[in-house]
């Protein structure tokens, strides 16, 4: 879809933080992160909603493999999923992991967004990388 962010970062006309990619899905650090590691996984076609998407039951196996990496990579011991779908109108699922005292409380505070350094979030984006299997 012309004009959608998420087609020009699948696309690479726009550069991420990139964490897995294949034919179908890219998963790519979230850049106004609620924790560090929190990531998105898309459809690379352009699907308007995440129900759209004709072949989920891919998606969300690729989901499950990507919050196992970061489960890993960051050392916790829960990873938690949401789909809003609202902020960008393309498919995309957030994968967030949690820590102690990460200031979010029973659910993910959307407003409270992490300041990450490029250099952090490079790192992050190759530790879970290194962990996708």
């Amino acid at each position: 879809m012309e004009g959608c962010i998420f087609c020009k970062i699948a696309k690479k006309e726009i550069p991420c933080f990139e964490v897995f990619e294949n034919e179908k899905f890219l998963a790519f650090l979230d850049i106004n992160p609620r924790n560090a590691g929190h990531t998105l996984v898309i459809p690379k076609e352009h699907f308007r909603w995440v129900w759209d998407v004709p072949y989920l039951g891919e998606y969300f196996e690729v989901v499950g493999k990507i919050a196992r990496a970061i489960k890993k990579a960051t050392k916790t011991d829960f990873v938690v999923s949401f789909i809003i779908g609202e902020e960008i109108p393309h498919a995309h699922i957030h994968l967030v992991p949690r820590f102690k005292d990460d200031g979010h409380g029973a659910l993910i505070d959307l407003s409270l967004v992490k300041e990450i350094k490029k250099e952090e979030m490079e790192k992050i984006a190759n530790q879970i990388r290194k962990e996708v299997k």
